[in-house]
């Protein structure tokens, strides 16, 4: 097995090749963020059963996984659809989708080459030729699959899933070799470069994007490729079609955005430093988007992501708050170590509290009680409304020329609501989002961001029904330029001259050691937010990111 390139149907009677296998027995702990509750917890019972003597149990052998894996392989390989199927859990669906592979995809000639096996994990290397009439190109990637025991016997399988054929594959997704349906696409740059992946890799997703959204409508040519069509789930989780090989090339529309070259650059540069970073800069007196990008170049999280934002959602509560006549920047105003709402027990990081302090310091070093304490005086639905009639957030209506999620902030009661003053409970937010925040803080008014400007195609951008009052704003933006100064964000911030702002947050996540860190701010006529993943504090994670880009770029 992947020594040599055998026809598609051909049946092989040589010994087939053996995979290196590892065994890993996995504990698997996931820790409860400690932001809201605290107090007791239930354990779950045990029970203990007679295991019939025809039933295999206990974790996968090595043998068993490399066996398991190679009766797989080597009937993919040989082109056995049936064989490679009945190796699965799920033959009905396994079956669709390698039939499709052969006849809808045109992949044939396959080779595989299995790397060495992590515990249930096998990895693997699939070479092949994708043709499609008088054209053909060869095809190169790497897969991955797992081995599992079946439901009721234990028997060692394939656990299917679509990625098991292609990394990219989602469920309902379909494999297509043909004359593209959508016209390529060449992107530029907001001073006529062309944008490519090679150049700066975040991009591939949004590329995407502008393909799916613009191609039809730019002037361009299908050519023949292959290509991941989407089903419904894609759709629904806002998955742009994918082009894995070209094997013609079509004539491409061109597509203006506003991405300035040397801030994207940079923001590549800076969330390559990170694990799972992502990051957005905006033009806060537009809502032009200049920059994006994210370490991990599978997903768009900076645009599409739904995570919790954490105490950078304190912005937009903050100014809820005092709008309401609920806090003012150098009033006093309540940071107890704890604050008990709708049952549950609500602290601040390492239990600290402010005695007699002000608004002003609460925001600035993100006392969580200062804002929750606050919470007998708000409607349900106060916090929603707010959101979306200043910032333009959690309407779904933003045009920005590539999918988006616009932000979330459910209408929630109790614990949850007051849980959702500090960006945890129901709120979810992305870095888009949060930028778009500081950008209007900045400019006092919302500015749907965009990417693709809509002189382009005559798009309605979104609106905010209105603003907030001057007074508000004015405090808003100094409670901002305090924390960048003298609070949480001061560090990362310290070399970030002119008229500034910013707020930290850290968003405690079920399953996660360390929570996500969060950082927005805004210098000049630019805003930026960013997100680690899994990286602890905002502040000495996301911050120097964004602040970077912020004195680099004004």
């Amino acid at each position: 097995m992947g020594n040599r390139v055998r026809a598609a149907g051909e049946r092989r009677r040589t010994r087939p090749a053996v995979i290196g296998a590892v065994v890993a027995a996995v504990v698997g702990a996931g820790g409860v963020g400690a932001y809201a509750l605290i107090g007791g917890g239930g354990q779950e019972g045990t029970r203990t059963t007679t295991a019939r003597e025809d039933v295999r149990t206990g974790p996968l052998s090595a043998a068993e996984v490399t066996a398991a894996a190679e009766r797989f392989l080597t009937a993919w390989e040989a082109g056995q659809v049936s064989e490679a199927a009945a190796a699965t859990d799920d033959p009905a669906a396994a079956t669709a989708l390698l039939t499709a592979y052969a006849k809808e995809a045109g992949v044939r000639d396959v080779t595989l080459t299995p790397g060495t096996a992590a515990g249930a994990d096998v990895p693997f290397t699939l070479k092949g030729t994708v043709s499609y009439k008088e054209i053909a190109k060869p095809l190169t990637y790497r897969g991955a699959l797992t081995v599992v025991r079946r439901a009721g016997d234990g028997e060692p399988l394939v656990g299917w899933r679509p990625e098991v054929v292609h990394p990219d594959l989602r469920d309902g997704d379909r494999l297509v070799t043909g004359e593209a349906g959508t016209p390529p696409v060449k992107a530029l740059d907001r001073d006529g470069g062309e944008l490519t992946t090679k150049t700066y890799p975040s991009l591939g997703s949004v590329l995407d994007g502008l393909r799916a959204k613009y191609g039809e409508k730019a002037g361009g040519e299908a050519g023949v490729e292959l290509r991941i069509v989407r089903g419904k789930a894609s759709e629904k989780a806002k998955l742009s079609d994918k082009t894995l090989l070209e094997l013609s090339e079509g004539t491409p529309g061109t597509v203006p955005t506003t991405l300035d070259p040397s801030l994207q650059a940079a923001a590549e540069a800076q969330v390559a430093q990170k694990k799972r970073a992502s990051v957005v800069v905006l033009r806060p007196s537009t809502g032009e988007i200049l920059a994006v990008a994210n370490s991990s170049h599978g997903f768009n999280t900076a645009f599409q992501g739904s995570l919790a934002p954490g105490s950078t959602m304190k912005v937009i509560t903050a100014s809820m708050l005092i709008e309401k006549g609920l806090a003012s920047m150098d009033e006093q105003h309540p940071c107890p170590k704890y604050f008990s709402y709708g049952g549950w027990k609500f602290q601040n990081l390492d239990k600290f509290q402010i005695k007699d302090g002000t608004f002003r310091a609460s925001f600035a070093r993100s006392c969580n009680t200062a804002f929750i304490s606050q919470a007998p005086e708000l409607k349900d639905d106060d916090l929603t409304k707010h959101t979306q009639q200043v910032f333009g957030l959690g309407m779904n209506d933003w045009q920005v020329g590539v999918p988006t999620f616009d932000g979330s902030v459910p209408v929630q009661k109790d614990a949850p609501m007051g849980a959702s003053l500090i960006g945890q409970g129901g709120v979810r937010m992305n870095p888009l989002n949060m930028a778009s925040v500081s950008a209007t803080v900045k400019a006092g008014v919302f500015h749907q961001p965009y990417l693709v400007s809509p002189e382009v195609d005559g798009r309605e951008l979104a609106t905010a029904s209105r603003t907030l009052s001057p007074g508000t704003l004015a405090q808003l933006r100094e409670l901002m330029s305090y924390t960048a100064t003298s609070g949480t964000a001061a560090e990362a911030m310290a070399q970030v001259s002119g008229d500034r702002g910013a707020k930290t947050g850290s968003a405690e996540v079920d399953g996660q050691k360390k929570p996500n860190g969060w950082f927005t701010a805004y210098r000049g006529d630019l805003a930026a937010a960013g997100v680690v993943q899994e990286g602890g504090h905002g502040g000495s994670t996301a911050g120097p990111i964004v602040a970077a880009l912020l004195k680099n770029g004004g």
